[in-house]
């Protein structure tokens, strides 16, 4: 099913269904599974049931496909896109020519082809750098681990678990990924407790339960050394405002002034804050500096610009750069391309 979503501000958006979110516009950030995420421009989004989303600021228009068929998902091929190992799975929406012209259409008979597009345009992508046989074990291990993260595993009965191949898991995941299998397991056991604690009306000793502790406050002690907080103090800090005016502000000030202010301190008297408190309080809400929001919104702005055929020497003017060439070093070390180079591959 397709739909086009107007989000509201901060509210939690679980996913019952297999489900890709295709943002058209918007600035600011966006929260999956308690992680912040700032650069999901030019992105098609893809969650699994049980994740959420939040949308932290209040002008995001979202293009919304719910698969209902959920025979496809045992298609192997099909699964990377949703079964993948950090909160947010995506693919570059520009690089994907198929799903470009998939989506443009208006009438959407048939939503699963853009699984189809999607799959492949994540195995073109290669976001991992495996080889086919070590995507399927990568996988096949996530899968295991969507299965067991409730059972406290050692080493051994992890690897009865995975099974039999040529190459080895634990290698694979090390060397591909950049984390142990035991680790995996315990980020989603860690992650699962989150949603648990922050959704759920049970009491933090039957969720500690629920998780495989057999003593409650063990559970506490493993989740504070994680986390810097108590099951009870993470789901305090979770009691907030449906609207949080703080984030509102500080992404409204910034769209209107990112063009010629970048320092943090004008940003801090604008907001009444000290430099340091400012710093703090995103560092705290959004897991990225000020300097990297205000970053991220001054990329924004050149793309788009330089989308519209705008010259390079125009945009560098527009966005208070003192040269061309001081433009053009900024946006090659934070894309890896230069200006007009992006502008001929997106073109």
């Amino acid at each position: 099913m397709v739909s086009k979503l107007i989000p509201e501000v901060s509210k939690v958006y679980f996913i019952n269904k297999y489900t890709m979110i295709h943002i058209l516009e918007g600035s600011g950030g966006i929260q999956v599974d308690f992680k912040n995420f700032h650069d999901w421009t030019d992105k098609l989004i893809f969650l699994e049931k049980g994740q959420y989303i939040k949308f932290l600021s209040e002008d995001f228009i979202v293009r919304k496909i719910e698969f209902d068929d959920v025979e496809i998902f045992r298609n192997k091929d099909f699964r990377v896109l949703f079964k993948h190992l950090v909160s947010l799975g995506y693919i570059n929406f520009n690089e994907c020519e198929n799903c470009q012209h998939y989506l443009s259409g208006s009438i959407f008979s048939e939503p699963n082809q853009i699984l189809d597009v999607s799959s492949r345009q994540w195995f073109w992508q290669n976001p991992f750098g495996a080889n086919n046989d070590e995507y399927h074990i990568i996988f096949d291990v996530k899968d295991m681990i969507d299965e067991q993260f409730r059972n406290h595993l050692n080493n051994s009965q992890i690897v009865e678990l995975i099974g039999n191949y040529d190459l080895n898991p634990q290698a694979v995941y090390t060397q591909k990924v950049g984390i142990t299998i035991k680790n995996l397991l315990g980020n989603k056991r860690l992650l699962e407790s989150k949603k648990s604690i922050a959704f759920d009306n049970k009491s933090i000793k039957e969720i500690a339960y629920d998780f495989g502790y057999k003593d409650p406050a063990y559970f506490n002690r493993v989740f504070k050394s994680h986390t810097g907080s108590t099951p009870n103090e993470f789901r305090k800090q979770l009691e907030y405002a449906p609207t949080d005016d703080f984030l509102l502000d500080l992404y409204e000030l910034i769209k209107s002034y990112h063009h010629e202010h970048r320092k943090i301190d004008f940003y801090a008297d604008k907001m009444h804050y000290s430099v340091k408190t400012l710093s703090k309080k995103v560092r705290d809400k959004l897991q990225i500096t000020l300097g990297q929001v205000i970053r991220q919104e001054i990329l924004k702005t050149a793309k788009l610009r330089l989308l519209q055929h705008v010259p390079v020497q125009e945009v560098a003017r527009e966005l208070h750069f003192e040269e061309s060439n001081h433009f053009t070093a900024f946006f090659k070390h934070y894309e890896g391309i230069s200006p007009s180079d992006y502008l001929k591959k997106h073109s």
